[in-house]
């Protein structure tokens, strides 16, 4: 059996369309599956690289209370709101020499 260069590039668009669509369903799944009430749900990975802190701190936030924090199936996860409030909670303007000086 053969085909012609047309009818193979049209039959690899056509697959390439479909895994495309299967992408893009997984990436779907994948975050539903990560998140609890409609809201994302972050594992200690994407915390650590978020936050650029290292696994000590992390777990010092926890044990503080100062990060709450979920777990499910013996693996932590922590609710994006949450983890936006800690760090608002955290921040500390720098001063500027203006405000300084008053």
């Amino acid at each position: 059996m053969n085909i012609d260069r047309i009818e193979f590039l049209a039959w690899m668009e056509r697959l390439m369309g479909r895994l495309d669509m299967l992408g893009d369903n997984i990436d779907e799944l994948q975050k539903k599956r990560n998140s609890i009430d409609g809201e994302e749900l972050l594992d200690n990975q994407d915390l650590l690289q978020m936050l650029k802190i290292s696994n000590r701190s992390l777990q010092r936030y926890r044990s503080i209370g100062k990060l709450p924090y979920y777990t499910i199936s013996g693996k932590l996860y922590y609710k994006l709101s949450d983890v936006h409030q800690f760090i608002r909670e955290s921040f500390n303007p720098p001063t500027t020499k203006l405000n300084a000086n008053k």
